[in-house]
C-alpha cells in the first residue's frame, strides 16, 4: 500500500497476503477490484482505510469467515444469548442446530417475518448484514436483490460494495478520520464486543499503511 499525492492511498492487494495470510479466495477476489474502495471514498486517508480493514478482519477473523456460524454447542449458545437460555435445557435443542438456533434468536426481528427468516438471513460478508430488513434496505440502495438471494451478501461480486455501504450509512468516516476506534466500532457492532481484538488488528492496519501513531 503506498501513498500518494495528498493522503491519499493506491490499494495493494499484497496487503492482505501479510495480514490475512488464510483469506477465503473469495475475499481476496473482493478486493481484487480497488475502484469499489476508491468509490466509496476509503482510498483518501490512510488512516480511514486502516480503521476499515481492522473492522473488516476483526469480523471476518482474518477473512476466513464470510457466513456466520451458528454450529454451538449448549454451553457456548448460553455464552453468546445468557438471557434467552437461562439454563442447559433451555439450550439444548439447539445444541448443534444451526438452523433451529438462527430461527430461534433472529425469528421476528431485525425485519424477520417468515418461519425461516431467521435462518434465511444470518450474518453474511465482510461487514456481516443480518435480518431481512438489513438485507433489504442493503440491497435496495446497492440494486441487488439480496431479499430473494441472500447468499450474495457472501459473494466475491458483492460483498465489498455491501461492506462500503455499511460503512457510509453508519457514518464511519468521521470516526475513522478522527481515529477514534470506540466509535467506529459503536457504529459497526452496536456496541464495543471485540474492541481489544479491534484494536490489535487496527494497530496491524495502521503499520502495514504507514499510519503513524
Amino acid at each position: 500500500m503506498a501513498e500518494s499525492g495528498g493522503g491519499a492511498v493506491t490499494f495493494d492487494l499484497a496487503i492482505l497476503d501479510r495480514l490475512a495470510p488464510h483469506a477465503k479466495a473469495a475475499a481476496l477476489e473482493a478486493f481484487a477490484h480497488p475502484r469499489v474502495l476508491e468509490a466509496s471514498g476509503l482510498l483518501v486517508y490512510p488512516v480511514r482505510l486502516a480503521h476499515f480493514l481492522a473492522q473488516v478482519l476483526h469480523e471476518t477473523a482474518g477473512l476466513t469467515a464470510l457466513v456466520e456460524n451458528l454450529n454451538y454447542r449448549a454451553e457456548r449458545i448460553r455464552v453468546v444469548w445468557p438471557n434467552r437460555f437461562p439454563t442447559a435445557a433451555d439450550a439444548e435443542p439447539f445444541s448443534r442446530n444451526p438452523v433451529g438456533l438462527a430461527n430461534k434468536v433472529y425469528g421476528r426481528r431485525m425485519g424477520n417475518t417468515g418461519p425461516n427468516d431467521g435462518w434465511r438471513y444470518i450474518g453474511r460478508g465482510l461487514l456481516p448484514i443480518t435480518g431481512r430488513g438489513n438485507y433489504t434496505r442493503v440491497g435496495a440502495a446497492l440494486g441487488i436483490d439480496l431479499v430473494g438471494h441472500p447468499y450474495l451478501a457472501a459473494s466475491d461480486q458483492h460483498m465489498l460494495a455491501i461492506a462500503c455501504e455499511i460503512w457510509r450509512t453508519f457514518g464511519c468516516h468521521v470516526y475513522a478520520d478522527a481515529d477514534d476506534l470506540s466509535k467506529v466500532t459503536r457504529a459497526i457492532n452496536g456496541g464495543t464486543i471485540g474492541l481489544a481484538e479491534r484494536r490489535t488488528w487496527l494497530g496491524k492496519t495502521k503499520a502495514a499503511l504507514g499510519v503513524m501513531a
